[in-house]
């Protein structure tokens, strides 16, 4: 295991001891505001044990927690489009990461229901932002979908996601290359 990383100023501080069980009480249930809490917590806490790529599923599937846009969670932690930057930006080059954005492209073509529409959006929000953070991770080339523009990104957002999520994500990205 990796030594411990800086906390991610975008992710509420974990509580000490959190382990699979963090999410596994939320099996068969709405997976609403405390399950985006908790895998927020809980991926803030795999990222501390430097288990980056562990890390970066676990804010996936806050991502895909059923929200409205009005909760208060979201108000105090909005998408964790900066924390998906942040990982992809801070893990050390001898901690497995992945290639995220292998990954959100691929992810974004395999999502089912429920909410398949939102959940692949922020995918392919997620794969613009591990396009710009680091533009030397390559794409797969086998991979026949194609690759929507930044434009069409908005679209789904503005189109799927909650009221003011657009704005976040572009606010992220432009921070990458200001």
């Amino acid at each position: 295991m990796a030594a411990p990383f800086p906390p991610c100023p975008h992710l509420p501080i974990p509580r000490a001891g959190l382990d699979w069980r963090t999410l596994h009480v939320f099996r068969g249930d709405t997976r609403g505001p405390d399950f985006y809490h908790a895998c927020l917590e809980y991926g803030h806490s795999l990222w501390s044990r430097g288990l980056a790529a562990r890390a970066m599923l676990c804010l996936d599937r806050a991502m895909g927690a059923e929200l409205h846009g009005a909760e208060p969670v979201l108000a105090q932690w909005p998408m964790p489009y900066a924390a998906m930057v942040w990982f992809m930006t801070h893990t050390p080059s001898d901690v497995f990461i992945g290639n995220p954005r292998v990954h959100f492209q691929h992810y974004a073509d395999r999502l089912r229901e429920p909410r398949r529409d939102q959940r692949r959006a922020r995918a392919w929000a997620c794969w613009a932002l591990a396009c710009a953070a680091r533009p030397e991770w390559p794409g797969d080339p086998k991979h026949e979908v194609e690759e929507p523009t930044l434009e069409k990104i908005a679209g789904y957002l503005d189109a799927h996601g909650h009221p003011g999520e657009t704005t976040l994500w572009q606010s992220v990205l432009a921070a990458i290359n200001p």
